[in-house]
């Protein structure tokens, strides 16, 4: 395991994509976030089956900043019930993690207990 996630989120529109995004990655709770679409989306909703067209974020992350990520992800996001899936990432060259080290925050420091 590399510590680093890929995260997914899918918005109704290319402004609100780049909003999330660049509050992400602005925060260092994300090193890269890359938008793509217009994507086509089938899926029920409410007992219905329904199309959309939607923007897809991928998201780069580790996976201690979670958290704040999907807290920030929901605040901003449009829907009810946004898409917010991490998948971790089982290998990927060590140039690469590093520079995802590098642009999101340091990591928390570890709590001590007296």
């Amino acid at each position: 395991m590399t510590g680093a996630i890929q995260v997914f989120t899918t918005v109704d529109s290319e402004e609100n994509a780049h909003a999330i995004a660049e509050a992400l990655v602005g925060r260092q709770l994300a090193a890269c976030v890359q938008i793509v679409g217009p994507i086509t989306s089938i899926y029920r909703w409410q007992g219905e089956v329904e199309t959309s067209s939607e923007w897809l974020c991928l998201i780069k992350s580790r996976a201690d900043l979670f958290p704040a990520l999907e807290a920030l992800v929901t605040q901003l996001h449009p829907y009810d019930v946004p898409e917010i899936l991490a998948l971790p990432v089982t290998a990927a060259s060590k140039p690469y993690l590093a520079w995802l080290t590098r642009e999101t925050r340091a990591r928390p420091a570890a709590q001590t207990h007296p």
